[in-house]
C-alpha cells in the first residue's frame, strides 16, 4: 500500500502534467515489452517493436529489472507540469551527477553474473558508461515509443479531459477522487495499491499527476522522497488492440484521418487539443471538426477565444462498442 499524505497547502499545489512524459513512457514501455500480460492492449505493439530493437537493449535490461526498483535518474523529475521531451529528457539523464549515479545503481543490489559486467562501469560513475546508457535509451525510445507517440498522446489527452472536468466540477478533492480505482482519495491521504508498504509525505511541495500509457496496474512514484513528488498512473485503455487503425467500417465511411479525428474528440476537447490528439495541424483539426459538425456528429461550443468540441448522440453511436476497460 502506498500512502501519500496531503496537507491543505499540498492540496492547493496538486497539478496535472500537460502531456505524456517521454522518459516515463520509455522506461515503463520497457516493462511492458517483457510482460506477456495485457496482450489485447500491448500485444500488437510488442510484435512490431521487438524486431526493431538493437543489442544495446541488454544494457537496459541490467539497469531496469523486470520487477521492482529502477533508478530515479532514468525519469528526471521537475517542478513544472510541462513534461520533458525525449531530447531534453535524455540530456537530463546524461547530466546525472556521478555521486547520484553511483548511489542509485548501488540500490539495484547484486545484479548476478549476467548483468555485472554492464553495471560495474556505471557503478564507478563515469561519463562514458553513462553516455552509452543514454544512447541505448535513445535507440530504444526511437524503436518502441516514437512511432506510437500520437496514440500515446491521444490517450493521455483523453485522461486529462476527464480529470479537467472533475476539477471544474468539484475542485482538487473531486480531481483526486476521479483517479483510477487503484488510487483512492481518503482525505488527507491518497492511497494506492503498491508492491510495498510506503508512506510519502509531500510536506507542502504539492503533487504532479502524470497519466501514462504504458503504466499498468499500479501507479509509480520516485523512490527518493526528496525529489519533486510525482504520481504516475495508468490511463484507461480500449479493448481493441492499442495501436490498430480505426475500425475498417468507420474508416471506409469517414476516411482514416477523419475517423481518427472523431475518435480523438472522445470526451471533448478544444481545437488545439484535438490537433495534438489526432497528430494533425491546427488548421486541419479545425477543418475536420467543421465537416463532422455539419454532418451532425460533433457539437461545437465557443467559449471566449476557444471552442469546445463534443460528440453528439449520433457521433457517439458510431464509436460505441469500444468502451474503456481496466488493464490487469
Amino acid at each position: 500500500m502506498l500512502r501519500i499524505h496531503v496537507s491543505g497547502w499540498d492540496l492547493s499545489r496538486v497539478r496535472m502534467a500537460s502531456g505524456p512524459d517521454a522518459l516515463w513512457e520509455t522506461i515503463l514501455s520497457f516493462h511492458r515489452l517483457r510482460d506477456r500480460r495485457a496482450s489485447a492492449v500491448f500485444g500488437k505493439w510488442r510484435t512490431e517493436t521487438r524486431p526493431r530493437l538493437s543489442g544495446e537493449v541488454r544494457l537496459l535490461s541490467a539497469v531496469v529489472p523486470q520487477r521492482g526498483y529502477f533508478p530515479d535518474f532514468l525519469t528526471p523529475s521537475q517542478e513544472s507540469a510541462e513534461p520533458l521531451g525525449p531530447d531534453a529528457g535524455m540530456e537530463a539523464v546524461r547530466a546525472t551527477p556521478p555521486e547520484r549515479l553511483r548511489a542509485e545503481i548501488a540500490l539495484l543490489g547484486d545484479p548476478g553474473a549476467r548483468h555485472a559486467a554492464r553495471l560495474d562501469p556505471l557503478r564507478e560513475g563515469g561519463a562514458e558508461p553513462l553516455a552509452r546508457l543514454v544512447a541505448a535509451l535513445r535507440d530504444y525510445h526511437r524503436a518502441a515509443v516514437e512511432p506510437y507517440w500520437p496514440h500515446i498522446r491521444s490517450a493521455v489527452e483523453a485522461d486529462r479531459a476527464i480529470r479537467g472536468r472533475a476539477l471544474l466540477d468539484g475542485g482538487t478533492d473531486e480531481l483526486l477522487a476521479s483517479l483510477p480505482p487503484v488510487i483512492r482519495w481518503r482525505a488527507p491521504v491518497l492511497e494506492a495499491d503498491y508492491p510495498v508498504d510506503r508512506d510519502l509525505h509531500l510536506d507542502g511541495r504539492g503533487l504532479l499527476l502524470q497519466p501514462s500509457y504504458f503504466c499498468r496496474g499500479t501507479p509509480v512514484v520516485l523512490r527518493d522522497p526528496l525529489l519533486p513528488p510525482v504520481l504516475v498512473y495508468p490511463v484507461a485503455h480500449r479493448a481493441a488492440p492499442a495501436f490498430a487503425d480505426p475500425g475498417p467500417s468507420l474508416g471506409r465511411l469517414l476516411g482514416q484521418t477523419r475517423s481518427t479525428v472523431l475518435r480523438a474528440i472522445g470526451d471533448g476537447c478544444t481545437t488545439s487539443e484535438l490537433a495534438r490528439r489526432a497528430g494533425v495541424s491546427l488548421a486541419s483539426a479545425s477543418q475536420h471538426a467543421c465537416v463532422l459538425r455539419e454532418a451532425g456528429l460533433v457539437h461545437t461550443l465557443r467559449h471566449g477565444s476557444s471552442v469546445q468540441h463534443t460528440l453528439t448522440p449520433l457521433g457517439g453511436s458510431l464509436l460505441r462498442g469500444g468502451a474503456p476497460v481496466a488493464v490487469s
